[in-house]
């Protein structure tokens, strides 16, 4: 009885955000989840769920998807709203005054619905870049159905319309999924033009405040993120400001390129070497690579005789 009653000290139950919270109201992760891929069905049919529809059937098709994703991310939403003033964030800022938060769930997914044809016309222009960019790419259902840049890239654009609505913790839970099951991490609160395209996808990682423009193009293992951040006069980090790269028009980044800091601009057209690290702007049409290191190839004959040496 004693340990159970020295393992019950360690939960807190109470409304107040802290890290050794219950989490007994807070968002549902597995309904949060569910209506991310309900969504991303609803923006590329048959994309998370086999389906088969008559013409006429299609515009019923896009209503009850758009119907079961409401129901389930209304009470998620309404349960998220309370932590803009109560968030140990908000806390530490000043609290706003209370909102209405059943109300103010409707107007987000009310705004949210309003934003989806433009969602979905950004994505067409995202499967058109990763069919032009990607000379493996032999048809549009490959990528729609099969690229994790893709994926992603949908994900993101889904969550990042409940960001801009300062919609708390859900949209977190919708990247976070997406990270695991692609392998890339874009904070929702990214800003990523049309056209926009990663190749390979793997360990990619985009900050909060990112800004990438249109028509770039990023290789797997690319980086935008921070290189420092202030702390306020209690030793934390200070939230909401900007703290990542610029991305400008027409960029191409390579393999493996770690670009740093809320300064750093990368200007329009220009192109990112595989492996650079950079924590300072470069203008436009620039050419950014390693020339320190040099690779250096033996013959088979070469490395056989230095072998021999070495007996």
């Amino acid at each position: 009885m004693r340990h159970r009653g020295a393992a019950s000290a360690l939960y807190f139950t109470g409304a107040e955000d802290r890290p050794d919270s219950v989490l007994h109201d807070y968002p549902d992760v597995t309904n949060v989840i569910e209506a991310l891929r309900v969504l991303i069905d609803l923006l590329f049919p048959g994309r998370e769920r086999s389906t088969a529809l008559a013409p006429d059937e299609f515009g019923i098709f896009l209503m009850r998807r758009l119907s079961q994703a409401w129901r389930l991310l209304r009470p998620e939403i309404e349960r998220a709203i309370p932590f803009r003033w109560t968030g140990a964030a908000a806390r530490a800022g000043g609290t706003p005054p209370p909102a209405d938060a059943a109300a103010e769930a409707r107007r987000v997914l009310r705004e949210f619905t309003e934003q989806l044809p433009e969602v979905r016309r950004w994505l067409i222009e995202d499967v058109r870049a990763a069919y032009e960019g990607d000379p493996a790419a032999l048809t549009y259902a490959e990528v729609q159905l099969a690229y994790p840049g893709l994926m992603a890239i949908a994900s993101h654009r889904i969550a990042h319309e409940f960001y801009r609505r300062d919609v708390p913790i859900v949209p977190r839970i919708m990247s976070e999924w997406t990270h695991a099951r692609t392998g890339v991490d874009i904070h929702p609160g990214a800003e990523i033009g049309h056209g926009f395209f990663i190749d390979h996808a793997t360990g990619v990682v985009i900050g909060e405040t990112a800004r990438i423009g249109n028509r770039v193009k990023i290789y797997q293992g690319v980086t935008l993120g921070a290189q420092s951040f202030p702390l306020d006069e209690h030793g934390n980090p200070v939230k909401h400001i900007r703290r990542h790269p610029t991305v400008e028009d027409d960029v191409v980044i390579y393999a493996n390129a770690t670009i740093l800091g809320g300064e750093t601009v990368i200007g329009a057209g220009s192109t990112i070497g595989g492996n650079v690290f950079l924590m300072h702007s470069v203008p436009p049409n620039s050419f950014v690579a390693i020339e320190r290191h040099q690779l250096r190839i033996r013959s088979g004959a070469a490395v056989e005789r230095a072998r021999r040496e070495k007996r």
